[in-house]
């Protein structure tokens, strides 16, 4: 897994500010690949419970924000994962076999 001790703070922080309580934060894409090189933070986020639209956008806005704050503006992408989000989307599917958890509020 290629973050930094501060980098995995950093969203572990930010997701306690922002996220829901039980939210599960996991790192996937080439940042989970050792052998891999430079690449953005790549986050699934995993609520206990399906957000209403206008929240989840609220909390990933401020999320996100946070983590630029705090990491200098780095490339970050958030892929939201629910019980009712649809199993055939190639980035979700993917996230999901690669995801690394780093924190759960």
């Amino acid at each position: 897994m290629r973050i930094s001790p501060s980098e995995h703070q950093a969203i572990a922080t930010a997701a306690r500010e922002a996220l829901w309580p039980g939210t599960r934060v996991a790192l996937f894409g080439s940042r989970v690949d050792d052998a891999a090189r430079g690449g953005d933070i790549d986050l699934l986020v995993t609520p206990p419970s399906v957000p209403e639209p206008a929240d989840w956008v609220a909390r990933r806005q401020c999320f996100v924000a946070r983590l630029y704050r705090l990491l200098d503006e780095r490339r970050i992408d958030v892929v939201l994962d629910t019980e009712a989000a649809p199993l055939a989307s190639a980035v979700l599917s993917a996230a999901r076999r690669q995801a690394v958890e780093l924190v759960q509020t």
